[in-house]
């Protein structure tokens, strides 16, 4: 759950700005029909097996159009919700319940969607002391959103922007001449609190990153003996992340091999939305 003071700085003004995308002047289908103001009620359904997340997300969009309006749940994030359960009640003036509507499903789905994934993902890691990891690829201005929506699932956050951390990738090296010269650079540059994460992409890049101190090593879409190869010249002399192409599919030939984390963008690119609908709606 986002505490007030985020909520307030960095939820608000994303929610109201999709607010305004889908209204730029006017609702015109519900002022047709709902000229004046009238109490209404409608429910909140599941319509397919998952974990719903973003309960508060929805709520909000609601709360921002109408502070009157009373939203009333029966489950909680993290959760997992059935076919045909009755998720909750909205209840408030029938013409913000129409014009908030798809906003709020849209974040509500999406953001069950990734929990719901990311939970079948980490499924595959149970017995195993991998961390999986999202990434940054995020949807533009929903970030937020979807790291949140990634923990619920139970999964974990890599750094949340460029801000966070350092990862030197293949460009960041070729830009600094080498991976040694990447490390050099950076270890000069960024706080001593930092650690230095590198993507590497062979065995001659594995050693180099060793040889310069890398705090942690990516490795980055090798195969199954590279793999090995790497992390035993490794020999715990840095962490180790494992990524590229990483799905529910091929995660599981993972989980011996010695490797502390695993990421993911398939966490949040690749998740399917979970079908939810707003039913029921009647005026009272």
């Amino acid at each position: 759950m986002f505490d007030q003071t985020t909520l307030k700085l960095n939820v608000d003004p994303l929610i109201i700005s999709a607010l305004k995308e889908d209204i730029t002047s006017e609702d015109v289908s519900t002022n047709s029909v709902m000229p004046f103001s009238k109490t209404g009620v409608v429910d909140l359904i599941c319509k397919e097996d998952g974990i719903i997340c973003g309960l508060q997300i929805f709520e909000r969009t609601f709360e921002l159009l109408d502070e009157a309006c009373d939203v009333e749940f029966f489950a909680s994030d993290g959760d997992h919700v059935e076919k045909g359960q009755l998720l909750g009640r909205v209840k408030g003036d029938v013409r913000i319940l129409l014009s908030g509507e798809r906003v709020a499903l849209n974040y509500l789905q999406r953001m069950s969607g990734i929990a719901t994934y990311t939970a079948n993902v980490q499924e595959y890691l149970k017995d195993s002391s991998i961390r999986l990891l999202d990434t940054r690829k995020t949807t533009p201005n929903n970030r937020i959103f979807e790291k949140y929506a990634v923990r619920v699932g139970g999964g974990h956050n890599h750094r949340y922007n460029l801000s966070d951390g350092v990862l030197l990738k293949d460009n960041h090296i070729g830009a600094a001449g080498g991976v040694k010269e990447a490390i050099m650079l950076a270890k000069e540059y960024a706080p001593f609190v930092r650690k230095i994460e590198i993507e590497v992409e062979n065995m001659e890049m594995v050693k180099e990153a060793v040889e310069a101190g890398a705090d942690i090593i990516m490795l980055d879409n090798m195969d199954d003996d590279m793999l090995k190869e790497a992390i035993a010249y490794i020999d715990h002399r840095a962490e180790i992340e494992v990524s590229g192409n990483v799905t529910k599919e091929n995660i599981a030939r993972l989980t011996n091999l010695g490797v502390d984390y695993v990421s993911s963008g398939a966490l949040t690119h690749s998740a399917p939305i979970l079908d939810l609908s707003l039913k029921n709606l009647h005026v009272l």
